[in-house]
């Protein structure tokens, strides 16, 4: 490379040296120096950049050898036909056309290595771009052209059905997001209406080629096409009986045919029996594949333990037939069964039933999720033939909860399938995020800190919903077996940690899917045998794994408990035997189980009971200091949350409070002390002990106050002056460390201890603020001292020793006060405000909680005190627009989403106030500039929505007339521009074309004209966005498809919550409302 001057490359005005571009792209890729690396990128991204560049591809592709340089020459080409295309003189652009398919031709015709392959199906790809800006108008005979010209020869034939392949992809799969829905929808007619000869051309592969690769490649651009094509195509040709009959048997060809069937089998014709007139031919597919698959795959093979000695292909062939099963089944399952009167219908139906519950057995959670899927579609649709009513679901007796029903021919020809299933779903069932003891690799039992993974708790959430359909399908069914399989936990013939596991989870799932009679004698025998099985096993981790599980179970059964109070409390007694057991995790389930029946049960705690001497609570306060000695602070936290709100449940005043002083007599008598200690000597509150304990009491002060909520407040007055003393106290101890070492005092861990303190007030007054429901009280007896202690501290110390929390809290204070909050608005905005935004506006991640709340903070404030805003002065009030501009201009989401939330409520809030003009004429067009600029950035993709809103609402206060004052004359721009309308128009029309000189005039035109006539529907709207932002190749792949689908499954999936809320069931006992 040292030989010639690199730099020479990019003087146009001399030969292309090939040569010596190779030996710069070798620099690239294998440098003798990093600085010679860096020359060579820089030479490489000029050459690239250069407009002309493209026009020595040529010679690059004829003259080197390099596979790498021919592939940067193709990246160019590649480049120009993206960005400058149509900029292109005709007689080049076909000149390129020539070029590309004259070495496709000549490639394709020619044995291939892997280089060449590789190199060939980017070639591919370019083509497949000149394609989507040519065809159909500017190269109506490509269709034509690729047709004839893979007649010609086996090999070039090959690569075309790659290049149409590509194409199908491009156009029906990847075109959202890269190209405008106006092109996307011609090009789509396109395909359709070319198709008759891609087909022909396919069909004429099958019946004149044995060649193996060829007829993978075919296969393989048939199943792109699949999707979209006319059905005609599918039930009116040979082409089912091409792929049952001739390619499902033949191994080679088998893995691919399957698919194909597959997305045959998705294709919903028509939701009625005939299904579109099609019903023999789909029927027939279904008769031919079930009869070949008997000879692929025997039923009397052992699926699980094939799957697993098998080669990769052949396990691809299992997960490919269980997505053809289910979705064949899926789709056609009601045709087949109004055909069951033909026995060899009926049998292949159940067959294929069979089928999936073997595939279901293979330890693959891929395809066990396939399988899961379509189970959960079976056992919803036989129970919704006859469904138990929201009334049933609610009635205290569940009286007619699996009572004997009339069998519907549907659940009888399954009866046996679902026999299987139940055993399939006990035996796979996967861990629910209550259990927190679990089974290493290495074969330990111990404590899980990781949160149970999403995609575990959703499949959890699937199988519970399965096993509750099954349930109610046939309860002494699901009974039996469970039954059966804890006995043989109990005998030890299948004894084994994950068996007793799935067995106890899948338990746990059918909580309320009995009749409380069944559930009672069914709940008795399974803690019964639980308790003889922690007893009769030896070792910690057995008995970790079986107290793990009762534990589990009596969470998931509080109908039962409260219908049993001996039980119950015997339970609960369990549950402090378990809370000095030191096994990893046993403490945190106990305490977890223990607030979960607290919730659950919290009335039979503070009522006495029937032979009880007193109310169980009193009973557990007294041996208070006993069962919590063994636990952590963080489980002693959660014993006292649950203590919360069982003293919540209690609506007597009187006895409520009484019982609130019981539980925080051990926390106060350790405040008390400690107040005391101060009193007599200031400096143990520099004690570690001291801190330690204050932490301690504060955090459970917390804990309580959350369940007890705002009758707390006996509490909190008890010690409120003294928390807030503390607070000071602390506050001016680390002002002096500061000021004595410096930013370097607030390392220390002392320094670090006070401010734990800090915030655990400020977290205190933050729960029970939140919680309250006297304004008056907390106005004039709560936020006075509250406020002098904090807002001062906070303004005047160093950055780094504000508490984010006191943002925080005082959001919480004006959410909670709302218009009553805005006298006190100017203060909390003079000591908060300035400083905050001084930490936070030098970049966009430093202080990450003190940015997340401080723009929360600013939203309760226009939310709930927007004429406090209105009051502040100008220059304060610029700070706020700056602010809210800085906020949607973050990368971090929920900032900026955040900010453009601030933004909508801001110009919606000022377009009633009297000071409305004022504010358009100083800030509307900064806004509007700002929110345009952002929509550009493609770094803001994931807004796009709310942008979207803010600039439709700005664009609704112009054409509505409620922008009154002259903008034009505003921003110094008068002539032609007569109203508001007019000149915001020509004001974004100029932006743009400013920002993007590669748009015409016209382009830019056309798409503020339409976002001047869409700006009230919503859809029209964005979509106009959308379009635009395409154009200016601002968003990448699926964008639009990723937001469509996303809207699309959320509202599908709330349709689909009410509709399981209703079953019996479905609603965990913990997420039921009491």
């Amino acid at each position: 490379m040292a030989a010639m001057d690199p730099a020479s490359l990019l003087d146009f005005t001399q030969e292309l040296n090939v040569q010596l571009l190779d030996s710069v792209v070798n620099a690239m890729n294998n440098p003798l120096t990093p600085q010679q690396q860096e020359i060579a990128n820089q030479v490489l991204t000029q050459l690239k950049d250069t407009p002309d560049a493209w026009t020595r591809v040529d010679k690059i592709l004829d003259q080197s050898q390099n596979p790498s340089t021919r592939f940067y020459a193709l990246s160019i080409l590649e480049s120009t036909i993206a960005t400058k295309w149509n900029v292109l003189p005709t007689d080049q652009r076909e000149a390129v056309k020539e070029f590309i398919v004259s070495m496709i031709i000549r490639m394709s015709s020619e044995p291939q290595q892997g280089t060449d392959r590789v190199f060939i199906r980017k070639l591919n790809m370019i083509l497949v771009q000149i394609v989507k800006q040519e065809w159909p108008h500017a190269w109506p005979s490509f269709i034509p052209d690729i047709v004839g010209s893979s007649k010609t020869s086996e090999s070039l034939c090959e690569n075309n059905m790659a290049i149409l392949k590509l194409l199908s992809e491009e156009v029906f799969e990847y075109s959202s997001g890269k190209m405008t829905v106006a092109k996307a929808r011609a090009l789509k007619d396109s395909m359709n209406s070319q198709f008759s000869m891609i087909f022909e051309l396919c069909m004429f592969v099958f019946e004149n080629t044995d060649g193996v690769s060829l007829i993978k490649s075919t296969l393989e651009t048939l199943l792109c096409f699949l999707s979209w094509i006319p059905i005609g195509y599918i039930y009116e040709t040979q082409l089912i009986d091409i792929l049952t009959m001739k390619y499902l048997g033949a191994e080679s060809f088998r893995n691919l045919t399957i698919m194909c069937l597959t997305e045959i089998a998705s294709i919903k014709t028509s939701s009625s029996p005939g299904e579109g007139g099609f019903s023999e031919q789909i029927v027939k597919m279904f008769t031919q594949t079930m009869k070949q698959l008997t000879i692929i795959l025997p039923s009397s093979i052992n699926i699980k333990e094939a799957y697993n000695d098998s080669s990769d292909f052949h396990q691809q062939f299992i997960r490919a037939l269980a997505l053809f099963l289910t979705s064949y089944l899926k789709t056609h399952r009601k045709l087949l069964e109004s055909k069951t009167d033909n026995i060899e219908v009926r049998q292949l139906l159940l067959d294929a039933h069979y089928y999936l519950v073997l595939i279901s057995e293979v330890e693959d959670t891929e395809i066990f999720k396939i399988c899961l899927e379509y189970w959960h579609s079976l056992t919803d649709g036989l129970y919704n033939e006859s469904p138990y009513t929201v009334s049933t679901m609610y009635s205290n007796s569940y009286s007619s909860f699996n009572t004997p029903q009339p069998t519907s021919p549907r659940r009888e020809l399954y009866k046996d399938i679902l026999t299987l299933v139940r055993k399939v779903m006990i035996t796979h069932m996967v861990k629910p995020e209550e259990v927190l003891i679990v089974e290493t690799d290495s074969g330990e039992i111990v404590r899980e800190f990781m949160p149970t993974h999403t995609d575990t708790l959703n499949q959890y959430k699937t199988m519970r919903q399965v096993l509750v359909f099954l349930t109610h399908l046939d309860c002494s069914d699901t009974k039996s077996i469970m039954i059966e399989k804890l006995h043989r936990q109990v005998d030890g013939s299948e004894w084994s940690w994950k068996s007793v596991n799935t067995l106890c989870w899948a338990i746990g799932s059918i909580s309320g899917a009995m009749s409380e009679d069944d559930e009672k004698g069914f709940l008795v025998t399974v803690i019964k045998h639980l308790l003889g099985l922690v007893e009769q096993k030896k070792g910690k981790d057995n008995k970790a794994v079986v107290a793990s599980n009762i534990m589990y179970i009596v969470g998931q059964y509080p109908r039962f408990l409260r219908a049993h109070w001996k039980f119950l409390k015997t339970v609960v007694f369990k549950l402090f035997e378990f809370m000095h057991e030191t096994h990893e995790g046993v403490q945190d389930m106990a305490c977890d189980t223990y607030i979960k029946i607290a919730q659950k049960c919290s009335t039979h705690f503070v009522h006495k009971q029937t032979g009880e001497e007193v109310a169980f609570v009193d009973e557990i306060m007294d041996q208070m200091h006993t069962i919590i000695h063994d636990l952590t602070p963080q489980q002693v936290n959660t014993f006292y949350e649950a203590c919360g709100y069982m003293i919540a449940a209690q609506s007597d005043v009187t006895e409520r409070e009484r019982l609130l002083t019981k539980l925080m007599h051990l926390p106060n008598e350790s405040w008390d002390r400690i107040i005391n200690m101060l009193t007599v000597n200031i400096n143990h509150l520099q004690e570690k002990q001291t801190l330690k304990e204050l932490t301690y009491i504060l955090k459970i002060n917390s804990a309580v106050c959350k369940p007890v909520g705002h009758p707390f407040i006996v509490q909190l007055a008890r010690n409120y002056m003294d928390m807030l003393k503390v607070y000071q106290a602390y506050s001016d101890i680390i002002s002096a460390e500061i000021q004595t070492n410096g930013e370097a005092g607030m390392r220390s861990q002392q320094i670090k201890s006070m401010r734990a303190v800090k915030k655990e007030v400020l977290r205190l007054m933050n729960a029970w603020v939140t919680k309250s429901n006297d304004n008056e009280l907390v106005m004039n007896n709560l936020l006075p001292p509250f406020l002098l202690a904090v807002l001062t501290d906070y303004r005047n110390n160093v950055p780094q020793a504000r508490e984010p929390e006191v943002l925080s809290a005082m959001c919480a204070i004006i959410n909670k006060l709302e218009q009553n909050i805005i006298p006190q608005v100017p203060a909390i905005f003079e000591a908060l405000f300035g400083c905050t935004l001084e930490m936070i506006n030098k970049d966009m991640s430093e202080y990450p909680e003190h940015r997340a709340n401080f723009f929360e903070l600013l939203k309760a404030i226009n939310q709930f005190a927007f004429p406090a805003l209105l009051a502040i002065s100008p220059d304060q009030f610029k700070l706020v627009i700056d602010s809210i501009i800085w906020s949607f201009k973050h990368t971090m989401r929920n900032v900026a989403s955040t900010g453009l939330n601030i933004l909508h409520m801001l110009l919606n809030n000022i377009s009633h106030a009297d000071e409305a003009q004022g504010f358009y004429r100083l800030y509307y067009t900064l806004l509007l500039d700002h929110v345009l600029a952002v929509m550009t950035d493609s770094s803001h993709q994931s807004e796009f929505e709310d942008l979207a809103a803010n600039l439709a609402f700005m664009i609704t206060l112009v054409e509505n007339n409620k922008v009154t004052i002259n903008l034009f004359e505003a921003n110094n721009q008068s002539g032609a521009v007569v109203n508001n309308s007019q000149f915001v128009r020509q004001h974004i029309r100029e932006l743009l074309t400013g920002a993007f000189p590669n748009l015409t005039a016209n382009s830019i035109e056309n798409t503020v004209a339409t976002l001047f006539s869409t700006y009230m529907d919503p859809h029209l709207f964005s979509q106009t966005l959308q379009d635009f932002l395409v154009n200016l190749k601002v968003w990448g792949e699926c964008e639009r498809e990723q937001q469509l689908e996303k809207e699309s499954a959320r509202i599908q999936l709330e349709e689909k919550q009410k509709a399981i809320a209703v079953i019996p069931g479905m609603t965990k006992p913990a997420d039921m409302m009491d």
